[in-house]
C-alpha cells in the first residue's frame, strides 16, 4: 500500500488492530489513514491551530515531531504528541500534548524535548495498550508524567538528573570524611526538598541492580555552579545522590547586571570552595571577588551577617616631585577594612583629612536580621570593592582554620587575613609587600612622593610618612607597595568594553599560565603575582627555631613560598578581646613555576593532620553553652615534633618536612634547618595541572600525586620523592578538566569530563580489586507475557492479518506438508528402482550414524551443563553471602 500527502511526514503510529495509523506533519497537523481507503486520510486535525473566522483556514503551527496513538479497553484512546504550538508563541520551549477523548492537556517543559516513550501495561502492539505514564527525555532532565492521576502530575525523580541545571564552575571531593557528615547533610536537605504537586504513586521505572561491593568509608562531592548555588552529593555508592543544596545568592539583594555584550553576567558564580569537615565551617568565593563564611546549624536561625569591605590594591606612583634618595619604602601594616561603608581601622578624623578614592561594590548584602534555614548559615561576608573603576582580581586561593579562628584568601594582587571570631580584617596587603626587604625582584619606587601619608609604625600606631602624598592608593592607613610592573600600570587605566572583555578572558587563562622563569630580575618582565596556595600550619617558621609556631604558608604564581607568622592570644576571653598579630617572617622558598601545593610531614614521613575544632551542636544545652562559649586554644597534634625550648640552635634536630610542589618541580625541605633533602623535576616539556599530597590507607602512607598537562598521572613516594607510578591517563584538552580536577584520600580522584558527567578514578590497587563487585547491572532479563488470544470468529471473519512467528511457520508446530504439493511417480525401469533402494539404505545408515554422533554430543553437553550448574550454584552462594555482608553494615540513610 502506498499513501501520499502534501505535507512532509515526521512520525507514524499504528492502531492496535493493524487497520489504521496516525501521522504527524511539519505544518502542525495530524492525519489518520485507513487501509481500506489509502488514497486520502480519513481525518485531518490541527490540535493547536487558531482560525480567525469560520471560513478561513487554520493558522500555521510548529512541527509535530512525534505522535503516539494508544488505546484503552472500554475507554477513549490517548493521542500524545510533542510540538505543534502556534508560531506566535515564540520563546517557549517545546510542549507535550495529551488528547484523551474531548480533553486536551498541554504540558510545557522547562527544557527542549529530545524524545518521549509511553509506558503501557502490555508490550504487545496488537492488544489494548492501557497507557499509564509517559517518559520524557529533555536536554537537561528526565520527566515521567502520570496518566492515571487527575491533571497528569509528574513523578518525583529519585535519581539526580540536574547536575548541570546550572553550569558547574568548581568542585571539590572528600573521600573518607567523618561518618556523621552525610546524615547531617541529608537531615537538613530533606527538610527543604519536600515539593508539592507530584504524583503520590511510586516511581514507575525499574530495572538493573546494584553491585554487591561498597566502600567502607563515606565520600562527598561538592559542586559550585554559575548561579551561586552549591550542591552536596553522596558519592559512597555507585550512583550520585544529592543530599543538600545551598544558595549563596540569598545572602545578597538581587541585582541584575549586564555584561558588555548585553548578556547577563553571573555575579554569584562559585570559583573557590573550602570546607573544614571536622568543624563544618564552609567558605565560598564568588565571581564578584566576594567570600562568604558559613557555619553549620541543624536548626533555623535569625541572625545578621557581618560585612567587611576589604580592598586589595597594588599600584605605582609616578610623581617627579619626590627625590629618589628619600626613604619611600612602604611599611607593612595591619589590614584596613571598611565595615558597611565606614572605616574600621582608623579614626574618623584621620579619614576626613585624606582624599577618598572612588569605591564601588557591585553586590549588596541583605541588611538586618534574616531568617536562615537549617544547614549552612552565613556569618561573615568579605567584599572586594572596585577602586577608581577597576574591577578587583578574582579570588585564586582560599583557606580557613577553625582551630585558629582565621580565614585567608588571596587574589591576583594580594593577600587578606580575617579573624572570623572577632569579625575583623587583620591583613590586606599586596603580594610584593609580603617579601619586605627580601624581594627577589628588587622592586623599588620609580617616582616617590614627598607628601605625607598615614601608615602604621612598628608599635602599631599611625604615623606620617613624609615621602608620599595621601593619594587614592593610601586610604585610611592602607600602606600599599609603591611599585609594580608595566602590565599592572596598564590595568589601572580606564578600560573600554573590548579591553574589559579581554581582561576577563585573561583572568581565566592566567590561572594556568605556564613556564614562568624564577630567575627574572628585570621589573619590566614581571607579571602580576597571584596567590595560588594558602595553608595554615603549626610548624617551624624560621631557620633553626627551637619550637613550632602558628603560621600561614603562602604560595604565589611566581614560584615563591612565603611564611607569615600568626600570634594568637591565650584561650578564653582573651581570644575575643585581644588582637591577633599577623606579620611576615622573612622566610622565603623559591620554586620553578607556580606553586600548587604545600604539605607537612613529621620525622617519620607521616602526614601531619590539619588542625581543626570539632563541630558542636549549639542548640543542645543552649543556656549552658552561652556561659561557656569560649574560643579554645588550637590543639597541637604534632606536639611530639616540638624541640626543647632550652636547647641551643646547634642542638636542634630536624623533626618535620615540608613538601612543596609547583608546575615544574617538587622539593622536600627539612625543618627547622631549612635544608632541601630531596628534589625532583616533575616535567620538562609540559606543566603540572594539579599536585596534592594524599594519604593512602592511613596518614602514615602518604604520596605526592601529580596530574600533568600531557595526560600523565605521576605518583612519588614521600619524603624520598622516588617515582612509584606513571601512567598515560587523560590529555588536557579542555579547560573544564583543569578547573575541576582534584585528588582526595585513598588515591581517589575526580574531574568533570563533560558538562553533565563526573569521572571518578583511583590509583589504589586495593580499590581496583573490589571494583568489579561494585559495578551494577543495567538490564535484567524478563519473560515476555503471553500474547493476546485471538477469538475464533474474529480470525474466521475478520479478514485481518494474523501474527505468526518463525516457530509457527517452520518449526514442529507447523506440521507435515500437504501431499498435493509434491508427489513422486515411479518409473518403469528396474535399474532405477534398485538405485533408489540402495540410495535409501545408504541414507538410513548415514542417519543412524548421525544419530549416534548427536547422542554422544548430547551426553557431552549434559555433562558440561551439569558442571556449569554446579559452578553457578557456588557463585550464587558467594553472591548471597556478599549481599548479606553488604546490608549488614548498611546505614539507614544509604538504603
Amino acid at each position: 500500500m502506498r499513501v501520499q500527502n502534501t505535507e512532509p511526514l515526521k512520525s507514524v503510529s499504528w492502531h492496535h488492530d493493524g487497520k489504521q495509523f496516525m501521522c504527524s506533519h511539519t505544518d502542525g497537523s495530524i492525519s489518520t489513514w485507513n487501509l481500506r481507503t489509502p488514497l486520502k486520510p480519513t481525518t485531518v486535525m490541527h490540535p493547536h491551530a487558531q482560525a480567525t473566522s469560520k471560513e478561513s483556514k487554520a493558522g500555521p503551527c510548529k512541527t509535530i515531531y512525534k505522535v503516539e496513538w494508544k488505546t484503552v479497553r472500554g475507554g477513549d484512546s490517548f493521542v500524545i504528541f510533542s510540538g505543534g504550538l502556534p508560531h506566535e508563541k515564540t520563546g517557549k520551549t517545546l510542549s507535550l500534548t495529551v488528547i484523551h477523548g474531548k480533553t486536551t492537556t498541554v504540558l510545557e517543559m522547562e527544557h527542549n524535548i529530545v524524545d518521549f516513550v509511553t509506558l503501557c501495561e502490555t508490550p504487545w502492539q496488537s492488544d489494548f495498550q492501557e497507557p499509564y505514564a509517559i517518559v520524557v527525555l529533555l536536554n537537561n532532565d528526565l520527566v515521567v508524567v502520570d496518566l492515571t492521576s487527575q491533571g497528569y502530575p509528574c513523578f518525583q525523580n529519585p535519581y539526580p538528573m540536574d547536575l548541570h541545571e546550572s553550569p558547574v564552575t568548581f568542585c571539590t571531593y572528600f573521600a573518607e570524611c567523618p561518618t556523621d557528615l552525610i546524615p547531617a547533610f541529608y537531615s537538613v536537605g530533606s527538610k527543604g526538598s519536600k515539593r508539592s504537586g507530584f504524583s503520590e504513586k511510586e516511581w514507575p521505572i525499574c530495572g538493573g541492580e546494584w553491585g554487591t561491593g561498597t566502600v567502607s568509608y563515606p565520600e562527598i562531592i561538592i559542586t559550585g555552579h554559575a548561579d551561586g548555588s552549591l550542591k552536596f552529593w553522596d558519592a559512597s555508592a555507585v550512583a550520585l545522590q544529592v543530599l543538600y543544596k545551598l544558595k549563596t545568592s540569598k545572602v545578597f539583594e538581587r541585582q541584575k547586571t549586564k555584561s558588555v555584550d548585553g548578556q547577563e553576567d553571573d555575579p554569584f558564580a562559585v570559583e573557590q570552595i573550602y570546607l573544614c569537615v571536622e568543624s563544618r565551617v564552609l567558605c565560598v568565593a564568588g565571581a564578584s571577588s566576594h567570600v562568604i563564611m558559613f557555619k553549620f546549624n541543624k536548626q533555623e536561625n535569625t541572625s545578621e551577617v557581618t560585612v567587611l569591605e576589604i580592598p586589595i590594591i597594588y599600584d605605582i606612583d609616578d610623581d617627579p616631585e619626590c627625590s629618589p634618595e628619600a626613604d619611600c619604602s612602604p611599611r607593612p601594616t595591619l589590614g584596613v577594612a571598611f565595615q558597611q561603608g565606614s572605616y574600621s581601622s582608623a579614626s574618623e578624623d584621620s579619614a576626613k583629612k585624606q582624599p577618598t578614592a572612588e569605591y564601588y561594590v557591585p553586590l549588596k548584602v541583605k541588611s538586618g536580621p534574616q531568617k536562615r534555614a537549617a544547614g549552612f548559615q552565613a556569618e561573615l561576608v568579605c567584599l572586594t570593592p572596585w577602586v577608581d573603576g577597576e574591577p578587583p582580581g578574582r579570588i585564586t586561593a582560599l583557606s580557613v582554620n577553625s582551630s585558629y579562628g582565621l580565614m585567608a584568601y588571596g587574589n591576583e594582587c594580594g593577600l587578606v587575613v580575617v579573624d572570623i571570631v572577632q569579625r575583623i580584617c587583620l591583613l590586606n596587603m599586596g603580594t610584593p609587600d609580603l617579601y619586605g626587604s627580601s624581594d627577589p625582584y628588587q622592586r623599588v619606587p620609580r617616582s616617590p612622593k614627598k607628601n605625607p601619608v598615614t601608615s602604621m609604625n612598628d608599635n602599631g600606631s599611625l604615623e606620617q610618612d613624609r615621602c608620599r602624598s595621601p593619594t587614592s592608593d593610601q586610604i585610611n592607613g592602607v600602606c600599599l607597595s609603591p611599585t609594580t610592573g608595566k602590565q599592572q600600570m596598564a590595568q589601572r587605566r580606564p578600560m573600554g568594553p573590548e579591553m574589559r572583555r579581554t581582561k576577563s578572558q585573561d583572568k581565566i587563562d592566567s590561572s594556568f599560565s605556564r613556564s614562568r622563569s624564577s630567575s627574572m630580575s628585570s621589573l619590566e618582565n614581571i607579571s602580576a603575582e597571584a596567590i595560588q596556595w594558602l595553608s595554615f600550619a603549626e610548624t617551624f617558621c624560621k631557620k633553626n627555631d627551637s619550637m613550632t609556631g602558628r603560621s600561614l604558608w603562602v604560595g604565589t604564581s611566581l614560584g615563591s613560598v612565603l611564611v607569615v607568622l600568626l600570634t594568637l592570644p591565650a584561650n578564653g576571653d582573651n581570644r575575643l578581646t585581644q588582637p591577633v598579630i599577623v606579620s611576615p617572617s622573612g622566610t622565603i622558598y623559591r620554586m620553578k613555576g607556580s606553586v600548587l601545593s604545600v604539605a607537612f610531614l613529621d620525622s617519620s614521613g607521616a602526614l601531619i593532620p590539619y588542625l581543626s575544632e570539632s563541630w558542636k551542636d549549639i542548640n543542645r544545652n543552649n543556656n549552658k553553652e552561652k556561659d561557656d562559649k569560649r574560643m579554645k586554644a588550637p590543639v597541637n597534634n604534632s606536639s611530639k615534633n616540638r624541640a626543647s625550648p632550652t636547647s641551643s640552635s646547634s642542638e636542634v634536630k630536624d623533626s618535620q618536612f615540608v613538601v612543596m610542589a609547583s608546575e615544574k618541580q617538587a622539593r622536600v625541605v627539612a625543618l627547622p634547618s631549612q635544608t632541601c633533602v630531596y628534589k625532583a623535576n616533575l616535567t620538562d616539556t609540559s606543566f603540572v595541572v594539579r599536585a596534592e599530597v594524599i594519604p593512602m590507607k592511613s596518614l602514615d602512607n602518604a604520596c605526592l600525586a601529580c596530574y600533568i598537562g600531557n595526560g600523565n598521572i605521576v605518583v612519588y613516594s614521600l619524603p624520598s620523592l622516588r617515582l612509584l607510578y606513571e601512567v598515560d591517563f587523560l590529555p588536557l584538552m579542555d579547560m573544564r578538566i583543569a578547573k575541576t580536577f582534584c585528588f582526595s584520600n585513598n588515591g581517589h580522584g575526580l574531574y568533570l569530563c563533560s558538562a553533565s558527567e563526573f569521572q571518578k578514578f583511583s590509583i589504589s590497587a586495593a580499590f581496583c580489586e573490589v571494583l568489579q563487585d561494585m559495578l551494577g547491572t543495567l538490564f535484567l532479563t524478563k519473560d515476555m507475557p503471553e500474547p493476546p488470544k485471538q477469538g475464533f470468529f474474529k480470525g474466521l471473519f475478520g479478514g485481518g492479518p494474523s501474527l505468526l512467528d518463525r516457530e509457527e511457520l517452520f518449526g514442529e508446530a507447523s506440521g507435515k506438508a500437504s501431499k498435493s504439493v509434491a508427489r513422486h511417480i515411479p518409473g518403469n525401469s528396474n535399474l532405477e528402482h534398485v538405485k533408489g533402494q540402495a540410495g535409501s539404505l545408504a541414507g538410513e545408515l548415514a542417519r543412524a550414524r548421525q544419530g549416534l554422533t548427536e547422542r554422544g554430543e548430547a551426553l557431552g553437553l549434559l555433562e558440561e551443563r551439569t558442571a556449569k550448574m554446579m559452578s553457578e550454584a557456588e557463585v550464587f552462594s558467594n553472591t548471597t553471602h556478599n549481599l548479606l555482608l553488604r546490608y549488614k553494615d548498611k546505614k539507614w540513610y544509604q538504603f
